[in-house]
């Protein structure tokens, strides 16, 4: 069996999914790199706190949609509301790919020892695109991203209220 999200501009929702009639792919993906028996990383729903994380980023106002994104695979981990194009699965591959970019651009890397990428705000004519990195102490691999309406929200609010949930997250 394959546990999946359905979701909506609701709460988060679950329902499984028989195995097979196309449904492996949803199953597990294969990191990069990892050909031949490597590390995969698995379809996780039962995370303790996604789910809650996910219902108080749309509380924040204007949110028009959020996920939680394993920046490493461009895999999104839990989705809720809206995403840009209806297309969950684009906006956390698109999500991956601007963390990895800013994270390995010299430009965007501080010279101060120790001092991490916290966060990314991408701005349209529409709204905002919060991108907040969930730092562990372990692999920091997840990014919270929050798709925000330019009129209805506040970008101050959002990323105080963001940064709090990745706190949140990490500690339970």
């Amino acid at each position: 069996m394959v546990t999946a999200r359905t979701t909506r501009s609701g709460p988060v929702t679950t329902s499984t999914i028989p195995a097979g009639r196309g449904n492996e792919a949803r199953q597990s993906r294969q990191r990069p790199g990892t050909a031949n028996g490597g590390s995969i990383t698995r379809l996780r729903r039962d995370v303790p706190g996604v789910e809650n994380c996910l219902q108080e980023a749309m509380a924040i106002p204007g949110a028009i949609g959020a996920s939680i994104v394993d920046y490493t695979t461009g895999f999104p981990v839990a989705t809720t509301g809206a995403a840009p194009n209806e297309d969950h699965e684009a906006a956390a591959a698109g999500t991956a790919d601007v963390v990895q970019a800013a994270q390995s651009r010299s430009l965007f890397v501080s010279a101060v020892p120790h001092d991490l990428l916290e966060d990314l705000i991408i701005t349209t004519a529409g709204g905002y695109h919060l991108l907040r990195l969930v730092q562990t102490d372990f692999d920091s691999r997840l990014v919270l991203y929050v798709w925000l309406d330019r009129i209805r929200g506040n970008l101050a609010v959002a990323r105080r209220r963001m940064q709090t949930l990745a706190d949140e997250l990490v500690a339970i």
